[in-house]
């Protein structure tokens, strides 16, 4: 089996939810999360929260340090999973039940991981 990374983008960076959206989308994620939990399927996952986030970039020679991911981008990086599956085919379909698939614009890239960045190599 392969790995795969399967990372959850959200079209509108500057939408911020509510905290009632977030813990039930999170609801949402784990229970899809729990549907893909096959011994041999899920390996890990995390969530990347919005509120602690900073980027850091270089401007004029000098390096600057913003709040968030929203500045002048258009999708954020919501998390991100890795599986196992037999094929790109098998982690795809395994990607089209992803709650955050729901809203219109947001998308799961799905990404074969090398062999050398595995953790069982």
């Amino acid at each position: 089996m392969d790995e795969f990374a399967l990372i959850m983008r959200h079209e509108d960076g500057k939408k911020i939810a509510s905290p009632e959206q977030i813990q039930q989308w999170m609801k949402q994620t784990m229970e899809w999360i729990d549907g893909i939990t096959a011994p041999t399927e899920f390996v890990s996952g995390i969530g990347l929260p919005f509120d602690k986030a900073r980027v850091v970039t270089t401007k004029n020679s000098r390096t600057l340090i913003t709040n968030g991911p929203f500045g002048e981008i258009k999708e954020t990086l919501g998390g991100l999973i890795i599986i196992k599956a037999n094929s790109l085919q098998e982690a795809l379909e395994v990607a089209k039940g992803c709650p955050i698939l729901q809203e219109e614009g947001n998308s799961v890239e799905v990404r074969q991981i090398s062999e050398h960045s595995s953790s069982n190599s």
